[in-house]
């Protein structure tokens, strides 16, 4: 996937955008002056099939929206962020996937490809208090790298295949 942020990112939603870049198949660019049309043709011109863009509040990470290359929006995320507060040593070609949470396993289909070695490092989807789900980042010693995702909420436009 591509990752963009809306237009002025703060710091925390770049450093945001760095860390989903370091652990999935992607490829984060600034947007700076680039109107949606030039955002979707960098799309269009990748070999990517979505693009993720980051919208804040407050100058932190709110809001999370996938479109597909015909510009239709896919699914879109309310959400929290915790950040590590150290560089993560994540093998992104060695990512293993898991969701305890039926109804958020649609997120596989944006984030890459992933192993079925569950001896490597894990995005696990999973239940948390007062939040639809978090995916959480670990590492090969199944260690959370302290880089979470809380959704908040979420809408799947996604047609299931």
């Amino acid at each position: 996937m591509l990752i963009t942020t809306s237009r002025k990112p703060s710091k925390r939603t770049r450093s945001f955008c760095h860390y989903l870049n370091r652990v999935f198949d992607s490829e984060y660019f600034n947007r700076g002056k680039m109107n949606m049309r030039d955002v979707f043709l960098k799309l269009h011109n990748s070999y990517y099939s979505y693009i993720l863009i980051v919208y804040e509040l407050n100058g932190n990470p709110s809001k999370m929206i996938f479109f597909d290359k015909n510009h239709k929006e896919c699914s879109s995320f309310l959400i929290n962020v915790s950040l590590p507060k150290k560089r993560i040593n994540i093998n992104k070609n060695d990512l293993s996937f898991k969701s305890d949470i039926k109804e958020l396993y649609f997120i596989k289909k944006f984030l890459g490809s992933f192993s079925e070695n569950y001896n490597s490092n894990v995005i696990w989807i999973r239940k948390y208090d007062g939040f639809e789900g978090v995916l959480d980042v670990f590492d090969k010693e199944f260690i959370s790298t302290g880089f979470r995702i809380f959704i908040k909420k979420y809408i799947n436009n996604m047609q299931l295949s």
